[in-house]
């Protein structure tokens, strides 16, 4: 079936895919503390306590991004990082414990990100995109592997 080699990588892979899940659920949970709160004065505090000086133009811009973020929007994006967080555990679970529809997941929702980087690698080619290029690769010919080993290994048993 599967060897120890690739048992421990695709354990490592589950062990960031759940990283990535329970980050994105603290966001979510700190999104969701923000409901009902003058948005407009923690945004100016935040620049303030990053010694930035609010009329530039950064600063600037977050802080008119935050005067135009409704209740509404704010549920909404708390609710889509908590999906992307469920994906992402449940994603994990299954790599762990080694379950096909897990190594599917995976192929696919890495794969779906590919031509958006290499779009992004040829229009600004960085140290860090370059790098995230190649992990995103790599969790994608891994997981192609495993269900191609898997495949085999069915195969040979009803033989």
């Amino acid at each position: 079936m599967i060897k120890v080699d690739q048992r421990k990588t695709i354990r490592l892979i589950a062990l960031f895919e759940a990283f990535k899940g329970i980050v994105v659920l603290l966001a979510a949970s700190g999104m969701l503390s923000l409901l009902h709160k003058d948005i407009h004065e923690i945004a100016v505090r935040l620049v303030h306590h990053a010694h930035l000086d609010p009329a530039s133009r950064y600063p600037q811009i977050f802080i008119i991004a935050a005067d135009h973020l409704q209740d509404s929007r704010l549920l909404l994006l708390a609710l889509g990082a908590a999906a992307y967080s469920a994906i992402r555990l449940a994603e994990a679970y299954g790599l762990y414990y080694e379950k096909a529809w897990a190594e599917v997941l995976a192929a696919g929702s890495g794969a779906v990100y590919v031509p958006m980087e290499v779009l992004s690698l040829m229009r600004h080619l960085t140290w860090l995109s370059a790098i995230l290029f190649t992990i995103n690769v790599l969790v994608v010919l891994v997981m192609v592997r495993a269900l191609i080993l898997r495949r085999r290994a069915r195969i040979i048993e009803q033989a």
